[in-house]
């Protein structure tokens, strides 16, 4: 029982680090989509809603399922090389309509523009402070 409640002591400890828009990560994913020239780039600031399931989310679009996996697969590259960091999860690469990278604390989608229209994320998380990147 010791253990458990050691291994909750540390997830704690670790989860009260929060990002900042200014974080290493954030700009290194927003760095790397307009790379690969990814369109139409937002983050939303989440931290503020305590429904949301991470700090970040920044979303994208691209005109292809080629591009979308070029962006997908570099923003992975481009994060463990500068940052050190592997996706807890991914998803979407096979169909390339909408590919989400999972970094627990921000989560990246890449979509088409007719999936993203769709979906409406930034609608949906209306609440939250969204930045535009150029």
């Amino acid at each position: 029982m010791e253990q458990l409640s050691l291994l909750a002591t540390r997830r704690k400890r670790k989860s009260v680090a929060r990002l900042t828009k200014n974080s290493k990560i954030i700009k290194a994913i927003i760095h790397a989509i307009q790379e690969k020239k990814g369109n139409n780039i937002v983050s939303l600031d989440l931290r503020k809603i305590p429904e949301a399931v991470a700090d970040f989310f920044i979303i994208c679009e691209a005109g292809s399922t080629t591009q979308i996996r070029a962006i997908a697969d570099f923003v992975e590259e481009h994060i463990k090389k500068t940052v050190g960091e592997n996706p807890y999860h991914h998803e979407g690469h096979q169909t390339a309509q909408w590919v989400l990278i999972d970094y627990v604390n921000v989560v990246v989608h890449v979509m088409q523009p007719e999936t993203r229209k769709f979906y409406k994320l930034e609608e949906m998380w209306s609440d939250a402070i969204g930045e535009e990147h150029p």
